[in-house]
């Protein structure tokens, strides 16, 4: 395919944050950004095809040809407004730790799709709801893609019309930390455990507190332990990490507000204050049966970036 002159020679370099979903009882809902970020950059190229370099996490396991995620959102985008995919040459350097519940996969959608974003720049414009409605058509559902996009603290559900968000700025005394083991846990796998109904007791309780997690983000910190409180999702699953469960249980017995990231296994504490992570690491790493990583983490506030490079553009 010939690649038209309006996109020859196009680079563009593209940063997306990692997430954590669900927040407790916001199952399928809410979604947190946080400043851990993938890098991408893709430029397009005179051969067919898609050629792909992949540094740091994943290298060497994922793949390297048209099957990419990366790839496929590029591709998804292109052909959603009625544009030709030309060759392209990506460079991936990843950090985002994969199946661990921080939004690897939902990032490397976003990452394609603010790619094609960028390099369409100027032939096709690809509004908020636009690039949103793209990414939950390929990730499933948009609590994770939402803040991966925009940053913040988002609410994320779907209409007829699609998907919808609203963002929210999170209290600066909002300190996360993320703890994340070795092991892997697959998000196909953490939701065959969920049942297809739940006590009403258990929606109504689930309700109470995820409305009370968004006043405790943006305005009461202090809250956080009550407000994080889950009938939902967690206890469903916990049979199958019972180390994060062990751990989230033992935390929260101290007055830590901890809750299991995304599907899991890694664990997100939401502490109120920055001491307060520190002591939590201390906990987990003097109780735990097996390594965990701690990831002190700032909140990210802009989301995904792309720029198109200054030299490439019409």
């Amino acid at each position: 395919m010939t690649v038209g002159p309006a996109l020859s020679g196009r680079t563009v370099t593209v940063r997306v944050p990692a997430t954590t979903a669900n927040l407790g009882p916001g199952f399928d809902t809410l979604g947190l950004a946080l400043a851990l970020y993938d890098e991408l950059t893709v430029s397009v190229r005179d051969e067919p095809g898609a050629f792909v370099e992949v540094h740091g996490v994943g290298e060497g396991e994922v793949p390297t040809d048209e099957s990419n995620l990366v790839v496929r959102a590029i591709a998804h985008t292109f052909a959603a407004y009625d544009q030709p995919l030309p060759g392209l040459h990506l460079v991936a350097n990843n950090v985002i730790p994969h199946g661990r519940g921080l939004g690897s996969s939902g990032a490397a959608i976003v990452s394609g799709i603010m790619a094609a974003k960028g390099l369409l720049e100027g032939v096709v414009e690809i509004d908020s709801l636009g690039l949103l409605a793209r990414a939950t058509e390929l990730e499933g559902h948009p609590d994770n893609v939402a803040p991966a996009l925009f940053g913040g603290l988002t609410i994320a559900w779907v209409t007829p019309e699609g998907p919808q968000f609203k963002k929210l700025i999170v209290h600066r005394g909002v300190s996360p930390l993320v703890l994340v083991p070795q092991e892997t846990m697959s998000t196909a796998l953490a939701r065959s455990l969920q049942p297809e109904s739940v006590p009403h007791a258990d929606a109504i309780f689930n309700v109470s507190r995820s409305t009370l997690l968004i006043a405790a983000l943006i305005q009461s910190p202090e809250l956080l332990l009550a407000a994080t409180e889950d009938k939902l999702h967690q206890s469903y699953r916990a049979s199958a990490m019972p180390e994060t469960d062990r751990l989230i249980q033992a935390l929260r017995a101290e007055g830590f507000p901890a809750v299991v990231s995304g599907a899991g296994p890694s664990i997100l504490v939401l502490c109120s204050d920055p001491g307060q992570r520190l002591a939590a690491a201390e906990l987990v790493a003097a109780s735990a049966a097996t390594p965990w990583q701690s990831l002190v983490l700032a909140v990210d506030f802009k989301g995904a970036t792309v720029v198109l490079h200054p030299d490439e553009v019409k």
